[in-house]
């Protein structure tokens, strides 16, 4: 009876395992994997909607209007008649601007 007993506990040990790895994953993709993602994607088509005299930040931390776009480049000027040239992906929405509106 109670090698029936240990038995019983060994099989039923592994089930737990298994539920709580699904578990841990299923955490980790609702608090992790998905926001991430749904960030991206706001991103992408932040970027894609850019527009001119739009107020950006770049992923140095410039702050400045874009004053240009291009195909894979945009002009931003960051002080009166002082502009860059970057690249598209290294372009954030300002959080300052979009909070004043």
């Amino acid at each position: 009876m109670s090698s029936l007993t240990v038995l019983l506990q060994a099989q039923g040990g592994d089930y737990s395992f298994l539920i709580m790895m699904v578990a841990i994953f299923a955490i980790m993709y609702f608090f992790m994997i998905r926001p991430q993602n749904k960030k991206q994607k706001e991103i992408q088509k932040f970027r894609k909607g850019l527009e001119v005299g739009q107020s950006v930040i770049t992923a140095g931390g410039i702050y400045g209007k874009i004053k240009e776009i291009e195909d894979n480049t945009v002009v931003v000027e960051i002080a009166p008649s002082v502009k860059i040239k970057i690249d598209k992906n290294s372009i954030y929405p300002d959080a300052q601007a979009q909070a004043g509106k």
